[in-house]
């Protein structure tokens, strides 16, 4: 009775096993076998008609797509977009991330691989993702490397991310109310002093008529390293290597670099000047900027290279409808020292995607990714339906404005549903470059004039190799962040005569907290490429 007994245990057993595997195995294609995954979205709310990021016509037609071609089913988990470093250290710690998984941070992605926490990719590049290898092609930034491998162990070999391909590698722009300008009878400003005394003349005369108690010359947010980044940058020293620009920059913060301090000191004379929103402190998101911006107050300001034609802002449209006459350009004026308007463009690697530890589906998760790099599925999400989401315009595919029915892109190009791609990508990089103007729903002459002003003298960080990933910068990321908001804030409101005191009190408490940590490992790992 017993050996019965035990028998039918061994056989329930293996029939469950067998219904489990079935359920949430890797399930191949044709196996009869679905796979179950989740898949990181960026959650960037639903202001300007943006949708729910998991519940939309894309998510549904990526949904139904790869279920019919690869037998998985995919469930999208939210992240908040400008929270997503804090968020994801949040779910790796709780050991639930989404079997694919996004950040723009390689700093935690070192971090997680020291530690344990990220899959191992290498086998599979050969093998399950031959698409998605060949999409990326060589790294350009590596001569000899491939892009796939940009995430590679030197010491062991082994891939713990994968970066996504930028096709547009322009980053920040300048932009100033060129209507304003007009008004007083000035030229477009082309050094940082004119653009100075732009402003000085948009707070003392009122251009825009909207009254000199509300007239805002310039605004930001708590986020002035991107918010003000043409400006800060624009301060740097033109001759520092690429070795200390890339050891001495900490948590993607440029404090240490050479001329970094006197970028934040020429803010602190633009506030003390009333010229920066006195209430910037308070903007710890973007919405009362981008209202601001809206109702025609704002002078000028610092953002994406494309911030103003992004529909899902309506930046520059809602100007228009409360300021008929109102017009933004952005302009190229921000000298550094040696009389150029050196700027920081993309690294052609953008996000980086990955596979936690704690995924119970790798194969099925590197199934997807490899599923997403096919053109036929990544034309699609890009552009969508002819007539509905675009019409071709000359060849290219050009956005119909305020596309229905759940049809509007959340993020440019639908990026965040390709996190192997940021740009449009089409049959060849001609078309692909003509795209990028003609993927706004602006005329394609003012959006290639803001590209060509974002990439004039731009040139991306170094890439290096380290000698083995970084591990210290994880567990201090955030805070380094949160303090790097109080270094900017403090430094900038202080009086003028207090600024050093104020500023070199803020360093040394930044440094103290884990920058002169994460500083030693960065020169002890850093390799020559």
């Amino acid at each position: 009775m017993k050996i019965f007994t035990w028998s039918v245990r061994i056989i329930f057993c293996a029939a469950a096993l067998s219904v489990l595997l079935m359920s949430c195995g890797g399930g191949k294609p044709g196996s009869g076998k679905r796979a179950k995954i989740s898949v990181e979205i960026y959650d960037r709310g639903t202001d300007g008609g943006k949708t729910d990021p998991t519940n939309n016509q894309w998510t549904k037609w990526i949904k139904e797509k790869v279920l019919a071609d690869e037998n998985i089913e995919v469930e999208f988990v939210r992240v908040p977009r400008f929270e997503e470093t804090q968020a994801m250290i949040n779910l790796m710690a709780a050991g639930n991330p989404p079997d694919v998984s996004i950040t723009y941070s390689y700093d935690n992605i070192n971090s997680w691989a020291g530690m344990g926490g990220i899959y191992d990719l290498s086998p599979y590049i050969d093998t399950t993702l031959g698409d998605l290898k060949n999409f990326l092609g060589p790294d350009p930034a590596l001569p000899g490397r491939e892009l796939i491998r940009r995430g590679e162990d030197a010491a062991t070999g082994k891939v713990w991310s994968i970066p996504g391909k930028r096709m547009n590698l322009a980053r920040l722009n300048t932009f100033i109310r060129k209507d304003w300008l007009d008004k007083l009878g000035l030229p477009i400003p082309t050094t940082t002093q004119e653009y100075y005394d732009a402003l000085v003349a948009f707070k003392e005369k009122d251009p825009g008529n909207v009254g000199r108690n509300r007239v805002i010359p310039y605004i930001m947010t708590t986020d002035v390293r991107w918010t003000a980044g043409n400006i800060l940058e624009s301060f740097l020293d033109p001759a520092v290597s690429d070795k200390v620009k890339w050891t001495d920059t900490v948590a993607e913060r440029y404090f240490l670099l050479p001329g970094y301090k006197e970028g934040v000191r020429f803010l602190n004379k633009m506030f003390n000047a009333g010229l920066i929103d006195r209430d910037f402190p308070l903007y710890t998101n973007e919405d009362t900027l981008k209202n601001l911006l809206k109702s025609g107050v704002v002078g000028s300001f610092g953002h994406n290279w494309d911030q103003i034609f992004r529909e899902n802002d309506s930046l520059f449209t809602d100007l228009k409808k409360n300021v008929p006459d109102g017009n933004w350009v952005a302009v190229d004026c921000m000298t550094s020292s040696d009389g150029i308007t050196h700027k920081i463009s993309y690294d052609p690697a953008g996000v980086y995607f990955f596979v936690p530890a704690a995924s119970k589906n790798p194969d099925a998760a590197m199934r997807y990714l490899n599923w997403l790099s096919k053109y036929e599925n990544y034309h699609f999400i890009q552009t969508g339906p002819e007539g509905i989401v675009h019409t071709i315009v000359d060849g290219i595919p050009k956005l119909i404005p305020g596309a229905p029915d759940g049809w509007i892109q959340n993020s440019a190009q639908n990026i965040d549903y390709t996190p192997m791609m940021n740009g449009l990508f089409l049959e060849t990089e001609e078309q692909s470059i003509a795209a990028i103007a003609a993927g706004y729903p602006w005329p394609s002459e003012l959006v290639s004039a803001a590209y060509n002003t974002s990439m004039r003298n731009a040139k991306p960080g170094p890439v290096v190799s380290t000698s083995s990933p970084l591990t210290t910068i994880g567990p201090l990321f955030q805070t380094l962040v949160d303090k790097s908001i109080v270094i900017f804030v403090e430094s900038i409101t202080c009086p003028v005569g207090s600024f050093d005191k104020v500023y070199d009190a803020g360093l040394a408490d930044w440094m103290a907290s884990g920058g002169q940590t994460v500083l030693d490992e960065r020169r002890e790992k850093y390799r020559a490429p």
